[in-house]
C-alpha cells in the first residue's frame, strides 16, 4: 500500500499555518531572529542572488517519512510552462548563475526538461535535485542520458549507505532501486574521477539528532558504495532534518518534538550565519511565489516587500531582492545547529565548543 501524504490523510498538520504555530509556541526558547541579531548585531539580509531554486511541484513517485514538501503521488501541484517562463526570464535579467531544481521529483514535471535545456542555453549550472528512483521509473527511462547530456550537476538523495535504514525512512525497495540508478550514473560518467559530470549524495539523520561530521562521514560512504556495489559519487552533503511537514509529524508522535527543537536552538552557531543560503538565493514556488529558501516556502512565509511573484518582478524590483531582510522563525535553527546544513551541506567543519 502506498503511503498518504499529510495533506491526502487531512492530518491538522498538513497545514503550513498549524505547522508555524507549533514552531512558535515555545515562549521559553529565543527568537531565531534575536540570536542572529545578538551574533551579528544586524538582521539577516540577502547579500546578492547567486542561486535560483525552483520547487516545480509536489507530484512525486516516493512517499519518504522526512519530507519536508510532504510530496507524493497523490500531489497535484506542478508547475506551468508560463511560470517556468518567467524564471527563465529572471535567470537572463538578473544575471543569476546557477539554477536549482527541486520539488517533488522535479523530473515528473512536465517542463523540467524545458527549463534546464533553457538555462542551459543562458549558460546557467543546473542542479537536479533527484530522489534516483525516478529515473528507473516507466516514461523516464532516457531521463538520465538526458541529464549527462546537458552536463546537470545531480544532487541525489542517499540517507545512508545500509539498504534497512534507507529503506525505513525513504519506503520498501527503494535501495536496491537507487543503487540501480546510481551504478547507470556512473556508467555515464557521472561521479567517476576525471570526468565533469558531477554526483553529489545527500545523507540525513534517520531520526531527531544532528548529522555527524561530513567529511569523516564520505570517507565511510565512499568505502562502503565501492566495496559493496563499486559506485563511485563526487561529494555527499549532510543535511539536518527540518521540523516541518511530515518529520515535525514524526517528532510530535513520538514526543520528540521539544527536545529536537530544543537541541537545535542549543547547537546555535554563529559561525554558519555567513554562509546561510537563504543569503544568497531566492526561491520560488510552483505557481511563481517568492520566497527566502524551500523551508520558508512549505511554511508559507513569503519574502518581505518586493514582487509576490516571479511573474511581476520589474527591473526597478531587482536591487530591491538582492539586499532584501530575510523572514526567519524557530525552524531557521536546523539551518544553523552544530556545524550547519544548506542544500549543499555543512557550512562549517566543525561545531562552537
Amino acid at each position: 500500500m502506498v503511503k498518504l501524504t499529510l495533506q491526502r490523510e487531512g492530518h491538522v498538520l498538513a497545514s503550513p499555518s498549524a505547522q508555524r504555530a507549533l514552531l512558535e509556541r515555545q515562549a521559553h526558547l529565543p527568537s531565531f531572529a534575536h540570536q542572529v541579531s545578538e551574533a551579528t548585531g544586524d538582521q539577516l539580509r540577502t547579500c546578492g542572488i547567486d542561486v535560483l531554486q525552483v520547487n516545480v511541484g509536489r507530484v512525486c513517485n516516493q512517499t519518504c517519512t522526512h519530507c519536508h514538501v510532504d510530496a507524493g503521488p497523490d500531489r497535484k501541484e506542478s508547475m506551468t510552462g508560463e511560470v517556468a517562463d518567467a524564471c527563465l526570464r529572471f535567470l537572463d535579467r538578473a544575471g543569476v548563475g546557477t539554477l536549482d531544481i527541486t520539488g517533488g521529483a522535479p523530473e515528473m514535471n512536465p517542463h523540467f526538461r524545458y527549463l534546464v535545456q533553457g538555462a542551459r542555453q543562458l549558460g546557467c549550472r543546473v542542479l537536479d535535485r533527484c530522489n534516483l528512483t525516478i529515473l528507473l521509473a516507466p516514461g523516464y527511462e532516457d531521463m538520465a542520458e538526458f541529464l549527462a547530456d546537458h552536463q546537470v550537476d545531480m544532487i541525489a538523495s542517499l540517507p545512508c549507505y545500509l539498504e534497512e535504514n534507507v529503506d525505513r525512512q525513504r519506503g520498501d525497495r527503494v535501495f536496491r532501486r537507487s543503487i540501480t540508478a546510481l551504478q547507470r550514473l556512473n556508467a555515464l560518467g557521472y561521479g567517476m574521477p576525471g570526468s565533469p559530470l558531477v554526483l553529489s549524495l545527500v545523507y540525513n539523520p534517520l531520526g531527531p539528532s544532528l548529522p555527524p561530521d561530513q567529511a569523516e562521514l564520505e570517507s565511510q560512504y565512499r568505502q562502503e558504495l565501492l566495496r559493496r556495489y563499486g559506485i563511485q559519487f563526487t561529494n555527499l552533503y549532510t543535511i539536518t532534518n527540518m521540523p516541518i511537514s511530515r518529520f515535525l509529524v514524526d517528532l510530535v508522535e513520538r514526543g520528540q518534538f521539544d527536545e529536537y527543537l530544543h537541541q537545535l536552538v542549543q547547537a546555535f552557531n554563529p559561525s554558519t550565519i555567513d554562509g546561510l543560503m537563504c543569503r544568497h538565493m531566492l526561491s520560488v514556488d510552483w505557481q511563481g511565489h517568492l520566497f527566502d529558501c524551500d523551508f520558508n516556502q512549505m511554511l508559507d512565509l513569503p519574502i518581505r516587500g518586493g514582487p509576490k511573484r516571479i511573474q511581476d518582478c520589474t527591473d526597478e524590483q531587482l536591487e530591491q531582492l538582492m539586499h532584501r531582510p530575510i523572514v526567519t522563525g524557530r525552524h531557521c535553527y536546523g539551518c544553523t545547529a552544530g556545524c550547519g546544513s544548506s542544500c549543499q551541506g555543512s557550512l562549517t567543519s566543525s561545531s562552537p565548543s
